[in-house]
Parts: C-alpha cells; structure tokens; sequence
C-alpha cells in the first residue's frame, strides 16, 4: 500500500495491494485488511467484485519459505567457506578466490535478514519505521553488491589475485552498492502499524523513481550489456567457457523481479489499463519473482561450491 501517495489511483490498485510483494508481507496487516480479505469485499471494476486471495496465500506460504531458505544458505555459505580455507587453489580467473570470498559475504548478508523476514510475516513488524529502513538498506546493499561483483568478475582480470589493486576495487564497489541502496531506505516505511512495506511514497516520486531506475539498470540493464559483451568479444566468451558463467546464477534469478518492478510501474501509473484479472494475476507474478531472487543466497554458494569442485 502507498501510505502518501499524491497522485489519485483506481480502486483496483487500492483494493488489490498492486504495489504487494514478499518484502510488503512482513507485517501482519490489520484487523481491517484481514475481514476485507476474509468476506472477499471489494470495490467494483464495472460493478463486477474483484477478489484477490494474493495476502493471505502468502502470508500462510512466506515464512516456512524464507526460514528453509535461510537454513539452506546457511549451510550452503558454510561449506564454500570451509572450501575457501581448505582449497584455496580450486578457485583461479576468473571465478577466483577473493571474488568467491566476496559474493559468499554478499549472500551471507542477504540471509542473515531473512528471520527478522520471516518473523514479521507470521507475526508483524513491531520494531518501527528506523529497523525497517535499515532492513531494506541491507537488503538491496547486498543485493546491488554481489550485482557489481558480478559484472566486474565477468570483465577483466581484476579479482586474479588480492593484491592493492583489487582491494581498491573491492571498497570502491562494495561503498557504491550502499551509495545505490540509500534510496530503497529512503522509500521504506511501515504501514498499517505492522507491515514493513517497500513502498510507503507515491509511485511517481523522484525518490522512488530514482530507486526504480537503479534496480532497473542493476537487474536488467547491466546483465543484458554483460551478456551481448560476451557474446561479441571472444574474451569474454572464453572466460564463459572457464566457467564465470556460474555465478551469472544470481542476475538470472533476480532478472523476472526487475521485469515485475517495471509492470508494478506501469500499473500504478495508469499506463496499463488495470482490470480484476490483471491484479490478481500481477500480485501473484510479482510475489513469485521475488521468491525465486531469494533462492539465490542458498543456490548461489552451493553453485561455487560446485564448480570449484570440479
């Protein structure tokens, strides 16, 4: 829900929490939100009822999600760290040791939100609106971390060895991926007491559109340059072949939420026409695409794990 949205909206994106993904369920909605839920009333597109069961499938679904994937990565982030110590060598150019280290780091931060996650699920987000900016600004710092730590892995020799250079490098992405995360902070809130929402701003505010652009550019736009990059420079297809394909792992499962960001866009905004159907089958889309983006802190280390393995 968008809690201080300027700009008027149709009673299907209000009714239908079009704006709703995994992160928006963290709070046990009110006792408002569950009748209206519960006696399937909502207001009419052309006096014909629209239901949408999107909240409390999920709201049943998320946290034995979120608490088997965070077990998950945990033990997947175990083991690639018992292998970095113990076999060292298995990681050369261009999936080396330092890059391997640094994605683990990345993943490790990711899950270790994910019981604070789950727990505002099941039983809402009493911590207030300042833990809740802080939980995003983590989220997406991770997430735009282990991003550029893919995309600069795929296009030179930078991670080879940990020398001055690389440690350089490793601050400068790392401080820029928090740098980019400030406004997912910024566009956090809670909302009805106990949901900690990604959204709490109007659709068309510069903040959150200057989050939506980096998200956007990280998620879509950066591996679809890396990839047609690979595909016309031999390099970078030879390095492919050596296996840095793997860890493109993560910008493939986080690829379809990018996509599902631009059609929340595009629906809040009026620019394409919201209907019962629409709704109801965006809100489960988008839930599942950002489902499958958190599989990757789990599947991700087991990934190089395997592939240093082999």
């Amino acid at each position: 829900p968008d809690a201080h949205s300027p700009h008027p909206q149709t009673p299907g994106i209000l009714e239908t929490q079009g704006s709703m993904d995994l992160e928006e369920i963290m709070g046990n909605f009110s006792s408002a939100y569950d009748d209206t839920y519960n006696n399937d009333t909502f207001l009419d597109y052309d006096a014909t009822p629209c239901h949408n069961h999107f909240c409390p499938l999920f709201q049943r679904v998320a946290p034995p999600f979120l608490a088997v994937t965070c077990a998950a990565a945990a033990l997947a982030s175990g083991a690639l760290l018992v292998a970095l110590l113990k076999r060292p060598q298995a990681w050369r150019w261009p999936r080396s040791r330092a890059l391997v280290a640094q994605l683990a780091l990345g993943t490790a931060l990711f899950a270790a939100l994910l019981p604070a996650l789950a727990a505002g699920v099941a039983r809402g987000w009493h911590l207030g609106t300042g833990p809740c900016r802080l939980t995003h600004l983590l989220w997406h710092w991770s997430l735009f971390a282990q991003a550029l730590l893919v995309a600069s892995g795929s296009c030179g020799t930078a991670w080879a060895r940990w020398d001055p250079r690389s440690r350089r490098l490793a601050v400068a992405l790392w401080a820029a991926a928090l740098l980019l995360a400030t406004p997912a902070a910024l566009v956090s809130g809670v909302a009805a007491g106990t949901g900690c929402v990604r959204r709490s701003v109007g659709i068309l505010t510069p903040t959150y559109v200057l989050h939506l652009s980096l998200c956007l550019c990280l998620l879509l736009l950066l591996p679809a340059g890396l990839l047609l990059a690979a595909l016309a420079v031999p390099r970078l297809r030879a390095s492919w072949a050596a296996g840095a394909g793997l860890i493109w792992l993560f910008l493939g499962l986080w690829g379809p939420y990018g996509a599902g960001l631009v059609g929340e866009f595009l629906l809040q905004t009026g620019l394409l026409q919201p209907t019962c159907g629409s709704f109801k089958h965006f809100d489960l889309a988008l839930g599942l695409s950002e489902g499958l983006g958190v599989l990757h802190c789990g599947l991700g280390p087991l990934a190089l794990l395997l592939a240093g393995s082999c």
